[in-house]
C-alpha cells in the first residue's frame, strides 16, 4: 500500500489504521521528514508524516555506533560496538577510546540527516522496536529521496554494521537474504576502511572480541546491574523489549533479536522455531515466557 504525498492528513491517517489492521503488512508513507532530536542517532530517529504523526523509527538490519551514552546499557553497548569495530584497544585510554567512539557515532547521525534532509519514504509494519522498555520505538525500512536504503547506505560507508532485527523488505527480499546483502555491504566498507573501519586496529581485534564474548557469557543475565531474574520472573516474548529478553538465561543481544524477528508467537512452544533455541534451552526458559494476548 502507497499513501501519495499529496494525500489530506485525515485521509492519510485513516490509510495508516487500515493497513496496520492486517497482520505484518508493510505499510509505505511517502513524504516523511525528520524530526530533530538531540538524542537521535543513525539508525533511531524520530520522524513525522504527512497526516502529521509522530514516530520513533529503528532501522532494520543496521546498528550504528551509540552517540549519547546515559546508562550503563548505553555504556555496554558502545562497548561492544568498539570490540566488533576493533577500536578499543586493550591498555589504551578508555575514557579517550569512548570519546572517540562517540565521535564516530556522531558522523552517522550526521549522514542520517543529512540523507533524510528531502522528504523521505517509510516503509513500517509498526512492529515494536524497543531496546529499553521505558522508550517506544517502531522498527522499519526508510528509503531516501533518491530511493535509496538508509541502512545499506550507513554500512556500505563504514557508519554502521550490519547487526539487528532483520525481516522482509518491501522489495519481496526475505530477512535472511537482507541480512546477508547488509554482511556484504559490511565487508565491502572494511575492506576498503572506509568510516570506522579506517580506524581498525586488525592485530588487536581478534582479542578484543574474544574479550566480548567473555563478558557476554558473565553478563548476560544482568541488564543495567539487576542480576538474574527473580524466580517469579515471567515475560511475554511478544512484547518484551531487547533490554527484558536478554534478562533470560543464556540470551544475549543477538538471541534476542532472533526472539524480536520471530514475533507474533501464538504459543511459547513456537520459540523452538527461533534459531538457537534448541529443546535444552527452551526447557530452561518456557517456565518465564508467558503469551498474554495469542497472536491472531
Amino acid at each position: 500500500m502507497t499513501i501519495p504525498r499529496d494525500l489530506r492528513p485525515a485521509v492519510a491517517c485513516a490509510a495508516i489504521l487500515v493497513a496496520a489492521a492486517a497482520a505484518d503488512a508493510i505499510v509505505v508513507i511517502e513524504g516523511c521528514t525528520l524530526v530533530p532530536a538531540e538524542w537521535a542517532d543513525g539508525d533511531s530517529f524520530r520522524v513525522c508524516t504527512p497526516a502529521g504523526e509522530e514516530h520513533t523509527v529503528r532501522l532494520y538490519g543496521a546498528d550504528c555506533l551509540e552517540h549519547h551514552v546515559n546508562d550503563e546499557t548505553d555504556a555496554r553497548r558502545l562497548r561492544s560496538q568498539r570490540r566488533y569495530f576493533g577500536i578499543a584497544e586493550a591498555g589504551s585510554d578508555t575514557a579517550a577510546s569512548i570519546e572517540f567512539a562517540k565521535r564516530l557515532g556522531a558522523e552517522a547521525t550526521a549522514e542520517t540527516r543529512r540523507l533524510l534532509a528531502e522528504p523521505f519514504t517509510l516503509h513500517t509494519s509498526f512492529a515494536d522496536g524497543r531496546g529499553d522498555a521505558r522508550f517506544k520505538r517502531i522498527y522499519g525500512f526508510v528509503t531516501d529521496a533518491q530511493d535509496r536504503d538508509l541502512a545499506e547506505q550507513l554500512v556500505s560507508k563504514g557508519l554502521a554494521r550490519a547487526f539487528g532485527v532483520a525481516r522482509s523488505t518491501p522489495k519481496g527480499d526475505s530477512g535472511d537474504e537482507y541480512r546477508e546483502r547488509l554482511a556484504d555491504l559490511e565487508l565491502q566498507a572494511a575492506s576498503r576502511r572506509l568510516g570506522i573501519w579506517a580506524h581498525t586496529d586488525w592485530e588487536k581485534m581478534p582479542a578484543e572480541r574474544r574479550i566480548e564474548r567473555m563478558e557476554e557469557r558473565e553478563l548476560r543475565n544482568a541488564i543495567d546491574g539487576t542480576g538474574p531474574p527473580p524466580a517469579d520472573f515471567v515475560l511475554d516474548p511478544n512484547t518484551a523489549s531487547r533490554n527484558e529478553l536478554m534478562r533470560l538465561p543464556g540470551v544475549g543481544e543477538a538471541l534476542a533479536n532472533r526472539i524480536m524477528e520471530r514475533r507474533p508467537y501464538r504459543r511459547v512452544v513456537d520459540l523452538l522455531d527461533v534459531e538457537g533455541i534448541g529443546p535444552a534451552k527452551f526447557r530452561e526458559l518456557k517456565g518465564m515466557l508467558r503469551i498474554e494476548a495469542p497472536a491472531p
